[in-house]
């Protein structure tokens, strides 16, 4: 049986980032607050649960799972290498917003996906999902809704759609508008604006020093 956390009570989210990390090590899924709307997260590097998140969602490995990760220093050991682009934007807008999309270290062991040999990073500003990216490490973490339905912006909207495929629930409150993160593609040689979301392409193209094109 699920069970929800309340982690704007000090006793709740001791109990609830316990728990959660607890089911986390042990292949089970979790669904915490983020900056942008809620998300449904497992171990980034248990491919049986990137399996089960993509499950619960309802939906398959030509989606990839983006990763959170709890710190600039964690990106270093998971792509091939940072350019100086991407420093820029993680030093500007991280944690926040703002998702990367750079080619992954080739030692890694893990499953996210048809990934083509990427992975998509964020640093989210909440401090429930800090807490336990710091607790727990890297997690694969996609948006707390069955596919076809509305991002989750309250863990009640995300329990009514996933129910009992998750084990654990942080409660954080409302997100507030649910809007995504904007993802920002570093593989070719020009920066690529692929979602529009929570930083503006105006603030991309400043901090870069170069025009964004819409696609």
């Amino acid at each position: 049986m699920s069970t929800v956390y309340d982690c704007d009570s000090p006793d709740g989210r001791s109990a609830g980032l316990s728990r959660a990390a607890s089911s986390l090590r042990g292949g089970g899924l979790v669904v915490l607050p983020t900056d942008t709307v809620y998300g449904i997260g497992a171990d980034a590097f248990d491919p049986e649960a990137v399996r089960a998140l993509l499950s619960a969602k309802g939906r398959g490995p030509d989606m990839p799972v983006p990763v959170l990760v709890g710190s600039w220093n964690t990106v270093d050991g998971l792509v091939m290498s940072v350019p100086r682009q991407a420093r820029a934007l993680i030093e500007a807008f991280w944690p926040g917003g703002l998702s990367l999309v750079l080619p992954q270290a080739p030692s890694l062991s893990w499953d996210l996906g048809e990934t083509r040999g990427t992975v998509n990073l964020r640093m989210p500003l909440h401090p429930v999902a800090l807490d336990l990216l710091r607790e727990v490490g890297p997690m694969a973490v996609s948006s707390a809704n069955t596919t076809g339905n509305p991002p989750a912006a309250t863990v009640e909207q995300a329990r009514e759609q996933l129910g009992e495929a998750v084990p654990v629930y942080l409660d954080g409150g409302p997100s507030g508008e649910p809007v995504a993160s904007t993802i920002v593609d570093l593989t070719g040689d020009q920066p690529r604006v692929l979602r529009e979301g929570a930083v503006g392409r105006d603030e991309l193209a400043a901090e870069l020093g170069v025009e964004l094109p819409v696609e």
